[in-house]
This record gives C-alpha cells, sequence and structure tokens, in this order.
C-alpha cells in the first residue's frame, strides 16, 4: 500500500509551495504568495486529511508484484498532485514528484520516535553553492580543465542531513609522565641530568549540542568539515522547512553515534588538559578517565548542499554548510600537469643549485659557503 505524502501547496492558488532561505519564509513561486513556516502548522492537519481522501491504488489488481526480497527497504508513495507513485528507500524523507516536479514530503517519517526535535532552516541559496564550487576551484594549477566545465557538474541538490546533538557535562582525571632535561659541560666532560615528574590534571567541562551525523550515505569526515553550525537559530521542527529541499531519516541510530560524541569529548578535553603541562622537555600521557552526567541528546536536521562533479567515471562530491557557506571537497590532479610542474621546478633548482656550487668554488671555500 503506497505511503502517505504530506504535500504544501498554495491557500491562494493551488501550486506546490518551498521554503526560501532569503526571506526564510513560504513562498508560492506562481502567486507570489508567501507564509511564515509557523502559520503553516494548522495546514498540518488539513493536509494529512486531505491526504487520506486522496490515496488510491491503481494496480491493485495487477497480478505482477515484487518479490518479498525486492521491496526489502523500499516504499512506494503516491503524490497527492498527480498520482504518480515515488519511490524511496526506509530513509528518504522528502523528494520531488518525477511527473510534476511538485516538493513531497515523507510525511510517516517524521512520527513517532522518528521525528526530529529541530530543523535548522537553509540560508544561503543554490546560486551561493554554485559560486562556491567555481572559487573553491580558482588557483588550483593543477586541477584537470575538465573539471572547470559547468558542465561536468552532475547534480547540485539542498539537503536537510539527519544529525544527533550530544550535550553533557564531563569531569576527567589524567596522569602524565614529564620530564625536564639539561646539560653543562667543564674542561673534562659533558654533563645531561633528566629529572621526571608524574602530573595530575583534573577537570570539568560542559559540552553542548555536539553534532554527530546520523546517516550512512555520508561522509563523516565531509560532514565534520563542514562545522560550526550555529545552532542558537535552530528551531522546533516543522515540516514546512522542508519544502523544496530533499531530506533523510537517520539511518545510525543515537545509541550507535553515542561512541563518535564521547571520542569528540574526550579528544577536545585531551586537547585542553595538554595545554597544561607546558615547560618540560617531553610529555606523555599515561592515563585518562572521564565521567559523563547530564547526558541529553536530540535529534536534529541540518542544512546542506551537495555538488557530485564526474569526472574520468568517478564521481566527487563536494558539501557546504546551507547555514553559514563554508565549502569543503577534495578535488582532483591532473597527472601530466603535476609530471610538468615537477619537472620545471626540478630544473629550476637543478639551475640554481649549480650556480650556487660554481659561485662556492670561484669564491674558494668548496661547498661550504653556500
Amino acid at each position: 500500500m503506497p505511503q502517505q505524502l504530506l504535500e504544501y501547496r498554495c491557500p491562494a492558488c493551488g501550486a506546490s509551495l518551498h521554503f526560501d532561505s532569503a526571506s526564510q519564509q513560504v513562498v508560492c513561486p506562481y502567486c507570489d504568495s508567501s507564509f511564515s513556516p509557523q502559520s503553516l502548522i494548522d495546514y498540518d492537519s488539513f493536509l494529512k486529511e486531505d491526504a487520506k481522501n486522496t490515496q488510491s491504488d491503481p494496480w491493485a489488481n495487477d497480478p505482477t508484484r515484487w518479490e518479498k526480497d525486492e521491496v526489502t527497504g523500499l516504499n512506494v508513495y503516491t503524490c497527492a498532485a498527480c498520482g504518480g507513485e515515488v519511490l524511496g528507500d526506509d530513509t528518504l524523507a522528502s523528494s520531488r514528484c518525477p511527473f510534476c516536479d511538485n516538493t513531497v514530503i515523507m510525511k510517516r517519517q517524521f512520527t513517532g520516535d522518528w521525528k526530529p526535535d529541530l530543523v535548522l532552516p537553509f540560508k544561503v541559496d543554490k546560486q551561493a553553492a554554485q559560486s562556491a564550487f567555481r572559487k573553491h576551484l580558482h588557483g588550483k594549477k593543477l586541477l584537470p580543465k575538465a573539471f572547470r566545465s559547468e558542465s561536468c557538474i552532475e547534480e547540485i541538490k539542498g539537503m536537510y542531513v539527519p544529525f544527533w546533538l550530544f550535550s553533557s557535562d564531563v569531569s576527567a582525571s589524567m596522569k602524565y609522565g614529564a620530564s625536564k632535561t639539561r646539560s653543562w659541560s667543564d674542561s673534562q666532560y659533558i654533563y645531561h641530568e633528566t629529572s621526571s615528574y608524574a602530573l595530575l590534571r583534573a577537570g570539568e567541562a560542559t559540552f553542548s549540542q555536539i553534532p554527530v551525523d546520523g546517516s550512512k550515505k555520508m561522509s563523516d569526515a565531509l560532514m565534520d568539515s563542514l562545522e560550526p553550525f550555529d545552532l542558537s537559530e535552530a528551531v522546533p521542527f516543522q515540516t514546512a522547512y522542508l519544502s523544496g529541499y530533499f531530506s533523510d531519516r537517520y539511518d545510525v541510530s543515537a545509541d550507535d553515534s553515542v561512541p563518535r560524541a564521547q571520542k569528540r569529548f574526550q579528544d577536545t578535553f585531551g586537547r585542553m588538559m595538554s595545554q597544561t603541562t607546558g615547560g618540560f622537555s617531553s610529555v606523555s600521557l599515561d592515563s585518562a578517565n572521564y565521567a559523563e552526567r547530564n547526558n541529553k541528546r536530540e535529534y536534529a536536521l541540518l542544512p546542506v548542499w551537495l555538488l557530485h562533479v564526474r569526472w574520468r567515471g568517478k564521481l566527487y562530491t563536494f558539501a557546504m554548510n546551507g547555514q553559514t557557506g563554508k565549502f569543503v571537497g577534495n578535488l582532483p590532479v591532473d597527472n601530466g600537469r603535476a609530471r610538468l610542474y615537477w619537472l620545471l621546478f626540478g630544473g629550476l633548482f637543478a639551475v640554481l643549485l649549480g650556480g650556487s656550487v660554481l659561485l662556492a668554488h670561484f669564491l674558494g671555500c668548496g661547498g661550504g659557503c653556500i
């Protein structure tokens, strides 16, 4: 049975609405009506009831059926606007109808224990993502020429990525081994003295809303690189903010994300503590004990622009923070151009080195004058 879709349609003209990052309003591209996301909360109830009344399965009597193993993890959604079916996996939360291009939200993904606590609205648009990509390419001498072509951008999409936000009061006690070394000499001997110390450190720190992405589809390193997000601008979850964007439900649970959050707490705490151990010749950590209390976790959707570029059969993914505009992603290297640069710089270095050796020989000091 197809799942229900929640679709925001303009009360004035019936067209599909979308969230506009510039005005922070939900707007109609046809009649220019605009609404605040909060004003559409009551509209949700109407949409849900309307969706129930318009559901149908025109292929109920079709003898061709999916095999059980073929539909595992697959959901079928029906567009309320045109009746077309949208396919998605268990984590797909919003998309566009492939037939009428209306924005559709898989409302089942935001009910019960799947419903987010917070959403951080987009503040930068698609044009900003394109500009950031071009700026990212500027000045990269070893970049393949084909990569600079607009045509190689395979896809740009705004997506709300699921994140778990962890807060905790962390206390720690650490033991370091440290040493100081001094040297002196007399007319006969050179002396070295090493003194060893045990350093004990203890402290407390409060961590608030540390993000850990909850999607297996997203690279952890890529998502971590997009930080920081200003979570003070996050608002209580409202589906209106999703209109016009893609979104995913988490497929990494909060419990499975705890170890990553704890590692972030401990790595940060460790760096803070190590800054108190200056003045020694060497310092090494012998042991560390951590304790957490007042733990809290929240489920949030954070804005990310994703750009996919295909070059020589390989897909490169870039990401931009949809709130701050921070852009990250690794670029390929043109090996032919890299070899040319190595030859040029290698030859230049050889010429300079040869000239220095000749000058030293002319001055009569061998190679010691260089």
